[in-house]
C-alpha cells in the first residue's frame, strides 16, 4: 500500500460505469470483496453497477457472485459473507452515450447522503473502453452529479490516449470538469506488491542506495514476457501494439521507480515529481537513431505440444498484412548525474517461451580480479534480480567460496521469497489501488504531466515504425524469446538478456 495503510472510514459510493464488463467481473468486484472480508472497507459503502443491460439487483448480484467465486484470491464465497457484501450492491441502467440516463444516479447519491447523515466520498470508475472516458466526464458534469473536489474522484484505466495528442485532449477534458487531485489514472502494475517494495528496498536500507548509480551499476534490464497471444483482443491490439499497450505505461513506470531520486517525503506529489523527472531526463530518440536503439517483432505460427498456434496475422480481427508489433526491445539512457551512460534495456512481447516480469540490475565487475581458478573461472558480477511474476521475489546474487580445500567461487543468492513469507497471501494490485483511491491517496496513480511525458518519449518510435513497414514480419516463432535482432541489440554492448531462473535456482 502507498502512503495510507488505514482502514477506510469515510462513507463511500462506488459507481462503476461498465458495471457488467469484463474488468468489473475479473478485477474490480473481487478486489472490493477481498477488501471487505479483510475489514478495510468503510462501514457505510454502496457499489452501483451502471451499464446498458436490463437487469434487476438480484440478477446483477448473481452474476457478480459467479465472478467472485472464480477470481477472488479468497476462493469461493461463503454464504453469509457474500450476503453481507451483496447487501451493499445495486444496479442502475445507464447508457453512457445518453446524458439523461445519468439523472437517476443523482437521486441515489442524495438518498445515501440522507440515510448516512453525512457527505460520502463519490468514486466514478470508468471501466469502459478509453474512447468513453471523456463522454462519462461530460455527462457527470451536465447532470450536475456530485463533484466536490474534496470528496469526489474519477478513476480511468489505461490506455490513456492513443498518442500524445489524444492524451492531451483527454487530460484537457477531464481537467475542465475535475481537479487534478480528483483524477486517478490507474496502472495496475504500480499496485503489485513487489513493485511497491522497490521503493522500500531502495530508500529504507542504507546499504543499498549508495550502490544505486552509474558508479556501481553497469546496466539495467526490465523484461515483461508473455506466453499467451492476443486472444480475443485482436480488434484493439491491431491498432495498438506492445509499444502502446505495455511500454508506454507499465515498463516506463518501472523505469521511473528504479531511476527516480529519493523523495523528500512519501507525499503523493513529491513521489510523482521524482518520477516525472526521470521521464524528462530520458534521451528522446532521433529518427536516425531508432533502428540502432530498438527492435520490433511479430510472431509466426508454431507447433506447441503437438498443437498448432496461430501466427499473429492469422488471429481473429487482425489485418492479414498487419504491421503491428507483438514484440519490442528498446535501449534508453537517463541523462542525469546519477545514471549518465548506464543503458536501460526494455523487452516485452507476446507468444514468448515464458511468462515472466523481472527487473535485473547488473553491477560492474570488481576492479581487480584475484579469485580466478580453472574450476570456477572468473567470478561473475553481482546482480540484483527483482521478480514480479510468476515468482514474487528479490534475490541478490553474490560470489562466495565453495566449501573445500581450494579457493573456488560460485554464485549464491540472498533471497527474499514472498511465497515463503507468512503473509504471502498479499493483496492483489487492484485491492491496493482501490483502497488508495477510497482513502484519497494518489501516490500510485499517474499525473497528467507524467502521462504526457511518457507519450513524448515514445512518439518518435511510434511515428517511425508506422511510417516504415516491418518488411521481415513475422520475424520470430511463437514459443521463442523473440527475434534474433533483440539479442543483437544488447549483445553489441557486451551483454545478454537475463531470463527468470527456475524458482530458487541460479540462472
Amino acid at each position: 500500500m502507498a502512503n495510507t495503510s488505514s482502514v477506510a472510514t469515510k462513507s463511500t459510493i462506488f459507481i462503476i460505469f461498465g458495471g457488467t464488463g469484463d474488468l468489473t467481473k475479473r478485477k474490480i468486484i473481487p478486489a472490493l470483496y477481498n477488501l471487505f472480508l479483510d475489514g478495510w472497507m468503510p462501514e457505510n459503502f454502496k457499489i452501483i453497477g451502471a451499464s446498458l443491460d436490463n437487469l434487476n439487483d438480484e440478477n446483477y448480484k448473481t452474476k457478480l457472485k459467479s465472478s467472485v467465486d472464480e477470481f477472488s484470491r479468497k476462493g469461493k464465497t461463503k454464504k453469509e459473507e457474500w450476503k453481507k457484501f451483496a447487501s451493499h450492491i445495486t444496479f442502475q441502467e445507464v447508457d453512457i452515450n445518453n446524458s439523461s440516463t445519468f439523472k437517476p444516479l443523482s437521486v441515489i447519491i442524495e438518498r445515501y447522503k440522507k440515510e448516512w447523515e453525512e457527505k460520502p466520498s463519490i468514486i466514478y470508475y470508468c471501466a469502459v473502453a478509453p474512447q468513453f472516458f471523456g463522454t462519462i466526464a461530460e455527462n457527470i458534469s451536465q447532470n450536475k452529479l456530485d463533484n466536490d473536489p474534496e470528496t469526489t474522484r474519477i478513476i480511468v484505466e489505461k490506455p490513456f490516449g492513443r498518442d500524445l495528442e489524444s492524451a492531451k485532449k483527454l487530460n484537457n477534458t477531464l481537467l475542465r470538469i475535475f481537479n487534478e487531485n480528483q483524477i486517478y489514472r490507474i496502472d495496475h502494475y504500480l499496485g503489485k506488491e513487489v513493485v511497491q517494495n522497490i521503493m522500500a528496498f531502495r530508500f529504507a536500507n542504507e546499504i543499498i542506495e549508495p550502490l544505486w548509480n552509474r558508479n556501481h551499476v553497469e546496466h539495467v534490464q526490465i523484461s515483461v514476457t508473455e506466453q499467451i497471444g492476443i486472444g480475443d483482443r485482436g480488434k484493439y491490439f491491431d491498432h495498438a501494439g506492445v509499444l502502446r499497450d505495455m511500454i508506454q505505461n507499465h515498463l516506463l513506470q518501472l523505469i521511473c521507480i528504479i531511476a527516480m531520486e529519493p523523495p523528500i517525503c512519501f507525499d503523493a506529489d513529491e513521489v510523482r515529481n521524482k518520477k516525472v523527472d526521470v521521464l524528462k531526463a530520458m534521451h528522446k530518440s532521433m529518427s536516425e537513431e531508432i533502428d540502432a536503439m530498438s527492435v520490433r517483432g511479430q510472431y509466426s505460427s508454431c507447433l506447441i505440444k503437438g498443437k498448432e498456434v496461430l501466427g499473429y496475422r492469422e488471429e481473429e480481427n487482425v489485418d492479414p498484412e498487419s504491421n503491428t508489433e507483438t514484440f519490442a526491445a528498446l535501449k534508453f539512457y537517463v541523462d542525469n548525474w546519477r545514471w549518465q551512460g548506464v543503458p536501460f534495456y526494455l523487452r516485452t512481447g507476446k507468444r514468448l517461451i515464458k511468462t515472466a516480469s523481472m527487473i535485473t540490475i547488473q553491477f560492474k565487475e570488481v576492479p581487480h580480479k584475484i579469485f580466478i581458478s580453472e574450476k570456477s573461472g572468473t567470478p561473475k558480477q553481482n546482480r540484483l534480480v527483482i521478480s514480479i511474476q510468476p515468482d514474487m521475489a528479490i534475490r541478490f546474487q553474490l560470489q562466495s567460496k565453495i566449501p573445500g580445500l581450494e579457493m573456488d567461487l560460485d554464485t549464491v543468492d540472498i533471497l527474499f521469497d514472498y511465497s515463503e513469507n507468512k503473509k504471502a497471501d498479499s493483496p492483489k494490485a487492484y485491492e491496493t489501488l482501490l483502497l488508495d483511491a477510497i482513502n484519497g491517496d494518489q501516490t500510485l496513480f499517474m499525473r497528467a504531466d507524467q502521462v504526457e511525458a511518457a507519450w513524448k518519449l515514445i512518439m518518435p518510435i511510434l511515428d517511425y515504425w508506422e511510417k516504415n513497414i516491418g518488411s521481415d514480419f513475422p520475424n520470430y516463432s511463437a514459443n521463442s524469446w523473440g527475434p534474433d535482432k533483440a539479442e543483437a541489440l544488447i549483445e553489441k554492448d557486451g551483454f545478454h538478456w537475463f531470463n527468470l531462473p527456475d524458482k530458487n535456482l541460479k540462472e
